[in-house]
């Protein structure tokens, strides 16, 4: 695996760069040579941020950790990064087989009980044709924190959401 490691608002220091590059090598037993992680680390106050983000070929693996320590984060980061793929290791194997981008024979089983995932609620609704400065006020009025609509620019669906900074984001498809 290739780590790309950025840093927002400040740049961080060779050590850092050696310890995350060092940390992400344990991941690297379950990934091929051209699966990249990105890896940013921003500087906030009382601490730091560390996301990274791995591109699986179609799976996203995603953490984000804030402490007063980066070193701290990005030990904690690599922590919830092998979570995520023990927990969803039986499913992963299923969509993955015959798959040489990931391993999953080193993948440690997960050790609580496996969650099944169970859908409690199905909605149908038709697709309106808006902007995207339209989509999120819906979206406010409906007081959630995503909205699904048809891009009047783009002619696409797309998905307005509210981010944890309370900005927004728009998720745009493409075939």
């Amino acid at each position: 695996m290739k780590v790309n490691i950025t840093g927002k608002s400040y740049s961080p220091s060779d050590k850092l760069k050696e310890t995350i590059e060092k940390k992400f090598e344990k991941l690297d037993k379950y990934f091929s040579n051209e699966i990249i992680g990105n890896v940013m680390t921003i500087r906030e106050k009382g601490g730091y941020k560390v996301e990274a983000t791995i591109n699986a070929k179609g799976t996203i693996f995603r953490a984000e950790v804030k402490a007063e320590d980066p070193y701290d984060a990005v030990d904690r980061v690599i922590e919830k990064l092998s979570t995520q793929m023990s927990r969803f290791k039986t499913k992963l194997q299923k969509k993955y087989k015959g798959n040489k981008e990931i391993v999953f024979t080193d993948l440690p089983a997960f050790e609580e009980e496996q969650e099944d995932i169970h859908i409690v609620k199905r909605k149908k609704f038709e697709l309106e044709p808006m902007m995207v400065d339209e989509a999120i006020v819906q979206m406010e009025l409906l007081a959630h924190n995503f909205y699904v609509f048809l891009n009047m620019e783009t002619d696409s669906v797309n998905v307005v959401y509210k981010r944890n900074d309370n900005d927004y984001g728009v998720l745009e498809t493409t075939y």
